[in-house]
């Protein structure tokens, strides 16, 4: 059995992003507009009005500031309140493989490894924008790669999903390094005209190189100590049909259960005992304790449950640093947030630091990777 080793990361952060402030504003003339369509049905108590939101709502309820985005004129148009990404021919390279490509080539530089030197891809993201040809064998071509691809799908679970899965094939000698890729067009099942949710997400990509330890030879890299996983059944999020939202007219679908939807409240019950076991229980069965750890690189979904998260599994409240957060800068970006985390906050840890990547959300589903620095 080969050990595995991450020896790149990379992330493609969009050039646009809203602000909290636009954003409320945007939603508020929306809210307005509808409330005055509805008015006589809200005076008949027929309807409820729509609350308007505010920037410290926001912030309170997630910790998000900001979050950047393909497409911001059609998200902020309140007759629209979607992105608008035009539909690219059959011949044209998808709008995430064309994110991919470029989180890969940055996690390659890093790597010091080029696309002859990788043996398969793997694009493990929250939504795919077609069900197939896979969007993994279209970064394949495009970066003239030998070998395989295959996409999977585990909701925000997916990149450390995706780890698992490439260590597994080179632990096992089916692969000497594997690219994985995470490009998370989030905005594009947001529901933006919901007041509950429609903060929440961001679009990003991130790209990880997992090769043979004994092979890799980048700086700062990290050997994968130990992998685990977790599924259980849960319809507290759900998405029911994500790209998939134009009749056969070519209009938009106006049903609120084909986008994200959650019961929050219960979400943030349910996942933390479930995250914080787990990452205890993979501690221990390492014979490693929370001492030992440097970093957890969490999930990015909202900054009260990764504390507590943080807390429950280091027995105190986590040191400024020792649990970094990017919401306030990038939202919730599903599958990329632990490793955008994990990307932007590991190279100050010393040779033989331990540190934990790991990410929740949908399923449920919950992955956790002990990481150790490699010397």
């Amino acid at each position: 059995m080969q050990n595995v080793a991450i020896s790149g990361t990379g992330v493609f952060t969009p050039e646009e992003s809203i602000s909290n402030a636009e954003l409320v504003e945007a939603f508020n003339a929306f809210a307005r507009r509808k409330n005055s369509e509805n008015a006589d049905a809200i005076a008949r108590g027929e309807v409820e009005p729509i609350p308007d939101s505010d920037e410290g709502f926001i912030v309170k309820a997630s910790g998000i500031e900001s979050r950047h985005v393909l497409n911001k004129s059609g998200v902020l148009d309140p007759e629209r309140m979607f992105p608008l990404l035009p539909e690219r021919s059959d011949d044209e390279l998808s709008v995430m493989a064309e994110m991919a490509l470029k989180a890969a080539s940055i996690a390659l530089e890093k790597a010091g490894r080029t696309p002859a030197d990788i043996d398969a891809v793997i694009c493990a993201a929250s939504n795919h924008e077609r069900a197939y040809p896979a969007i993994a064998i279209e970064v394949q071509q495009a970066l003239g790669i030998n070998g395989f691809a295959f996409d999977m799908n585990v909701a925000c679970s997916s990149a450390t999903f995706g780890i698992q899965a490439a260590a597994d094939m080179i632990r096992c000698g089916s692969a000497r390094a594997i690219l994985m890729v995470n490009p998370e067009i989030c905005s594009a099942h947001l529901e933006w005209r919901d007041r509950d949710c429609h903060f929440i997400f961001g679009d990003v990509c991130t790209a990880v190189v997992l090769e043979r330890a004994d092979l890799a030879t980048a700086p700062g890299r990290y050997e994968i100590v130990s992998t685990r996983c977790l599924t259980q059944f849960s319809n507290n999020i759900r998405n029911n049909n994500g790209f998939l939202r134009r009749t056969r007219e070519g209009h938009m679908q106006d049903r609120r259960d084909m986008q994200f939807r959650q019961e929050g409240r219960k979400v943030f019950k349910q996942v933390v005992p479930i995250v914080a076991e787990l990452i205890q229980t993979h501690l221990a069965d390492e014979k490693l304790s929370a001492d030992d750890l440097s970093r957890l690189w969490l999930h990015q979904a909202n900054k009260g449950m990764n504390d507590l998260i943080g807390a429950r599994v280091l027995g105190r409240t986590p040191a400024n640093g020792e649990q970094p957060n990017i919401l306030q800068d990038y939202a919730n970006t599903s599958s990329a947030g632990s490793i955008i985390a994990f990307s932007k906050y590991s190279d100050d840890l010393q040779p033989g630091d331990y540190g934990v990547i790991c990410s929740f959300g949908a399923g449920y589903s919950a992955g956790s990777v002990i990481v150790r620095k490699a010397a």
